[in-house]
């Protein structure tokens, strides 16, 4: 057998060992054979020894964990030697899995750290509670995943107004008095050995700063001045001694500074250097031999770490669910995500699992903090040691499995490695005319607050070639100049952006398009140009597809959010979809109808949300009506399930239950005034303005007695209204009605009194003329804004709206808030030309389009006229207006059937 099939033969036994049964004999042997450190503790902890031989490891681990004699230090180094002996033989015998022995010892630490600060404390002021003090654990310890012999990376801060000191000490002198006993108690070698090794350098400025830093201190430094690594470094950590409630306050603050929304390449830049000076920095061997180093070879266990936490740097700030500290549920949160394979998950996951185990191997022997392969008989000492037959063996298995991490992090450097192509400095690209050139190398002459500092002065040297070539690659360069002059003096700050761009050239026309060719969108681009990262990260646009997924994405929220912030939340998904919607409109990738579908189930997601975080927040004042609720119904478009970019949302509000119910909160209130500062709070929570701007303009006048009447009524009183008081208007508008938020109970109320209303009897020549009535004060008051108005012009898609709701009203059939299927219906029952199907969708695939790349509604320049002529199906710009102007000559001729009247087309 060839030493490969060897090392596959012994995984697969191993494998096969561990899901049958323990082996504890064989373990014992092993370590006696190969390890001194565990054979001395053997003999030192006779009664562990005598469990693990009967097999009760679990037994042996609680007696291992068991309170110890002698004061902290010497208890804490006694239980962390018992400890590690039963952990290390219940992993040799196959009976302690991996993260189990991982977890214990990450364990026993926070326990240990925790134990020193209380005794530090207590030995300076007898009795002092264990207050004021805060342990963090960063990196493998914070993750859960400390090695069997590591040391710990603690962060030290306190709070000067709870530490217990003595009256003359000042609190950052008591501070740093605990925490070097804090080390000394961990650290000191006795004839007891030592409980770990404590390194402190992760703390801000390590050569400079004080050993326990103050909470202002560091908040101000992670605030303001940390570098990348150190957003990494806090990926995983974690409060675990001390006052540890006091620790996650403080990480709850600072977690802007870890968990950034936007993607920063700057920092992904960063970690790249970092990663490539670590390997460049090994002097030993690059594959698995003799002074290869597990953690920092090619391949190796930081090779892993890093794949992980590079993703997380880049995508957690926008996806919580990637936010894991642990190695392995972090890569498969990426694979649960998309955003890497599930094989590379699998095979990264399963290499991280056996470097870790064969590292634990080295580190037993002699209780060294090592990660590098010996040679000669110490290589076969540790392959025995394992249970492997020699180090031939050992080296073998290890190739096969380094080999696949080091070939995806090689691909994941080459990736994020890609730049644009470099020229020297303004220097003059060939496709640029000399003026654009030298408009654009104006652009740093200090007027943009955005380009004034030298990182940004360099971030924009480096995409400058790229950003002519696309100027002069753009239907009209000056106006692609003049919108990145636009942008460029809204941006405070550029560097993210440029850094962006660099690190994804193929974003550089998407840019170019949305400047030039869509007007909303450059302005929503010059506001906020994060909204390019949903670009990148494709979720945004894949979670328009359904409305559950879009609101599951808006209730994201993380501990010490409060009201507004979740309201950000909203904001934020529902923006970046939207925005996303608008770069697919315009790049011709999907059907506007199919665009228009999905903004009206973005916003409908929005709405739930904003009902349930207003109702949540008005429920802690006021309480809540038991078995009564608040309905959100669409109307107009949004009933219709078809939205524009610039829609707003028709709605009405209605609730269930008694008049005189009454809330059972602090504040207690009747269920009509309840309900409609309820209402007034979800209106607000969709329009008012936060941080992250405004989302909709939210109209409620076609509620009954509109403007003058409440803003939420009962269904019983909206019923009676219908019945007795609304005008014909009021119920051709009901036809489009749809409930949106509600129970599945209240639903079918609603829907049954808006039944009831549509199919009651009417005076068809009394209907008529209230119709022809309200479209010509219609026609009197808004007239089309311009010739691409396919809305307002005669012939278009208001007349198409009466045409449909009229006879919706006279047959008593069709009764469906889709215009589409409504129009489909009648048309079979003959009541409607056929031709009035294809004029629908023409002349909405227009009203979507022309939203963005029209908003004048007059012609556009060639490249958005021409997007627009495809985007309705057309030849060209002018096919595009003869056949509109063919629509609307069906639309005139149904409407001469219908109410034997003619239309004015022009």
């Amino acid at each position: 057998m060839t030493a490969g099939g060897q090392a596959c033969a012994y995984a697969s036994a191993a494998a096969g060992r561990r899901a049958m049964v323990a082996d504890w004999s064989s373990a014992l042997a092993r370590a006696r054979a190969h390890a001194p450190f565990l054979a001395r503790a053997l003999q030192r902890r006779p009664e562990l020894v005598a469990l693990m031989e009967r097999g009760e490891g679990e037994e042996a681990l609680g007696l291992a964990k068991a309170v110890q004699q002698g004061d902290v230090a010497t208890a804490l180094r006694r239980e962390r030697l018992s400890l590690a002996l039963v952990l290390a033989i219940g992993d040799l015998a196959g009976a302690f899995p991996l993260a189990k022995v991982m977890r214990e010892l990450s364990a026993f630490a926070d326990r240990a750290l925790h134990e020193a600060i209380g005794a530090a404390i207590a030995g300076r002021v007898e009795g002092a509670p264990n207050t004021g003090m805060i342990g963090l654990a960063l990196g493998k310890h914070g993750a859960g995943e400390l090695n069997y012999s590591s040391d710990i990376d603690p962060i030290l801060l306190y709070d000067p107004t709870q530490l217990p000191r003595r009256e003359r000490d000042e609190p950052g002198e008591a501070a740093q008095r605990y925490a070097r006993e804090i080390v000394r108690l961990l650290s000191e070698v006795t004839h007891e050995g030592y409980v770990f090794r404590v390194d402190l350098r992760l703390r801000p400025a390590s050569e400079v700063s004080p050993l326990a830093l103050s909470l202002n201190a560091a908040t101000a430094h992670y605030e303001s001045s940390a570098l990348a690594w150190e957003r990494a470094a806090f990926i995983r950590a974690r409060a675990c001694a001390g006052n540890i409630a006091a620790g996650e306050a403080f990480l709850d603050h600072i977690r802007p500074f870890v968990w950034r929304r936007s993607l920063d390449f700057g920092a992904i830049d960063e970690i790249r250097r970092l990663t490539r000076r670590i390997r460049e920095q090994q002097s030993g061997p690059s594959e698995p031999a003799p002074g290869y180093n597990l953690k920092l070879g090619r391949g190796g266990i930081r090779e892993i770490e890093f794949f992980a936490q590079t993703h997380q740097l880049i995508h957690g700030g926008r996806d919580p669910s990637l936010r894991h500290r642990g190695t392995r549920a972090t890569l498969d949160a990426l694979a649960a995500t998309g955003r890497i394979a599930p094989d590379d998950a699998r095979v990264l996951g399963e290499s991280y699992d056996a470097l870790r185990v064969i590292e634990h191997r080295l580190q037993m022997v002699e209780d060294h903090q090592t990660h590098t392969l010996p040679a000669g008989d110490a290589l076969d000492n540790v392959a025995r040691l394992h249970g492997m037959a020699d180090g031939g063996a050992l080296l073998a298995h290890l190739h096969e499995v380094t080999a696949p991490v080091g070939a995806r992090f090689d691909a994941l450097l080459a990736e994020d490695g890609k730049t644009v192509a470099t020229v020297p400095v303004g220097s003059k690209d060939p496709g640029v005319s000399r003026e654009a050139n030298e408009r654009v190398a104006s652009w740093t002459d200090g007027r943009f607050s955005a380009l004034r500092s030298q990182a940004a002065l360099a971030a924009f040297d480096t995409i400058r070639p790229a950003l002519l070539a696309s100027v002069a690659a753009s239907d009209e360069p000056d106006r692609t100049l003049a919108r990145w002059e636009t942008m460029l003096a809204r941006l405070p700050s550029a560097i993210n952006l440029f850094r962006l761009l660099e690190a994804r050239p193929g974003l550089f026309d998407l840019v170019a398009d949305c400047l030039t060719l869509a007007p909303p969108l450059a302005d929503e681009l010059a506001r906020k140009p994060d909204l390019l990262d949903a670009l990148i990260d494709r979720s945004s646009v894949d979670l328009a597809a359904d409305v559950d997924d879009l609101a599951g994405a808006m209730r994201q929220r993380e501990r010490g959010d409060d009201y507004e912030k979740r309201l950000d939340r909203i904001r934020i998904v529902t923006g970046e979809a939207r925005f996303a919607l608008g770069v697919r409109l315009i790049e011709g990738v999907q059907d506007p109808l199919e665009i228009a579908a999905a903004l009206s189930r973005v916003a409908e997601g929005a709405l739930q949300v904003a009902l349930e975080e207003a109702q949540a927040e008005f429920a802690l004042r006021h309480g809540v009506i038991q078995g009564s609720e608040l309905i959100v119904v669409g109307l107009g478009r949004l009933g219709g399930g078809l939205l524009t970019h610039a829609s707003d949302l028709d709605i009405i509000y209605l609730f269930t239950g008694s008049h005189d119910a009454e809330s059972d909160g602090d504040r207690p209130l009747g269920a009509t005034l309840y309900y409609n500062r309820l209402a007034q709070r979800v209106t607000a929570a969709l329009s008012v303005p936060t941080a992250q701007g405004a989302l909709y303009e939210v109209d409620t006048r076609l509620r009954p007695q509109g403007n003058q009447g409440p803003l939420a009524v009962s269904i019983e009183g909206f019923a009676r209204y219908q019945r007795e008081d609304a005008w014909t208007w009021e119920h051709m508008a009901l036809q489009r009605a749809r409930v949106l938020v509600a129970s599945e109970a209240a639903r079918r109320d609603v829907e049954a009194v808006v039944a009831s209303i549509l199919t009651q009897e009417r005076d068809p020549e009394k209907l008529k003329a209230d119709v022809l009535e309200m479209r010509g004060e219609m026609a009197r008051h808004k007239a089309p804004k311009g010739p691409l108005d396919a809305k307002l012009l005669r012939g278009g898609l208001v007349d198409i709206e009466f045409l449909v709701h009229f006879l919706q009203l006279r047959h008593r059939i069709a009764l469906t808030p889709n215009l589409r299927d409504a129009i489909a219906e009648l048309v079979t029952a003959g009541h409607l030309r056929s031709e009035l199907r294809e004029a629908r969708d023409l002349m909405t695939r227009l009203l979507v389009g022309t939203r963005l790349l029209a908003p004048d509604l007059d012609r556009p320049n060639d490249a958005a006229a021409a997007i627009l002529a495809r985007q309705c199906m057309c030849k060209d710009y002018a096919g595009l207006l003869a056949r509109l102007e063919a629509s609307r000559r069906d639309v005139a001729a149904a409407w001469l059937d219908v109410f034997d009247e003619g239309l004015e087309i022009g």
